[in-house]
């Protein structure tokens, strides 16, 4: 099952570095996943710090931001305490929200196909609905996209 533009996301539980997360309790938020390979690698801190240099302008726009990786939740707290993140970490290692939003792929490392999460940004509306998503993200300009069209739902 994967999610559809224009359409209500169903409903998730998710464990995070803040504890519990769940969709329904964000009701009325506008909410920002960006799903990432992995804690500590190179393209992913950079953009969790893209995330976290811009939190206080997506906290001003009314979203939640929400980093999500198959990383362990103690992999997680390190990360975010290292670098400072003031937004949550959730831990997806049974891959059931990175199946939801249809981010696992089939990608090659070193030569050899490895199966990994595909770098991706979702916004949901304060409805629930998803409004827009970024596959395949390349990280240099993209926190700024996802921050104007943050700012453009009302």
């Amino acid at each position: 099952m994967s999610v559809t533009i224009g359409r209500k996301v169903p409903d998730f539980s998710a464990a995070s570095t803040g504890g519990e997360v769940t969709l329904a309790r964000l009701a009325g938020c506008k909410v920002v996943l960006f799903f990432y390979p992995k804690d500590f690698t190179p393209g992913c801190t950079n953009e969790a710090i893209d995330f976290r240099e811009h939190h206080a302008a997506f906290a001003e726009a009314g979203a939640i931001v929400l980093g999500v990786s198959r990383d362990s939740l103690g992999s997680h707290e390190s990360f975010k305490s290292k670098l400072g993140f003031s937004f949550e970490l959730i831990s997806d290692p049974d891959e059931t929200l990175c199946e939801q939003f249809g981010v696992m792929k089939l990608k090659t490392m070193y030569g050899r196909q490895v199966r990994g999460i595909e770098r991706s940004t979702f916004v949901v509306d304060g409805a629930g609905k998803l409004a827009h998503e970024w596959r395949g993200v390349k990280v240099p300009g993209h926190v700024p996209d996802v921050l104007e069209v943050v700012r453009s739902i009302s």
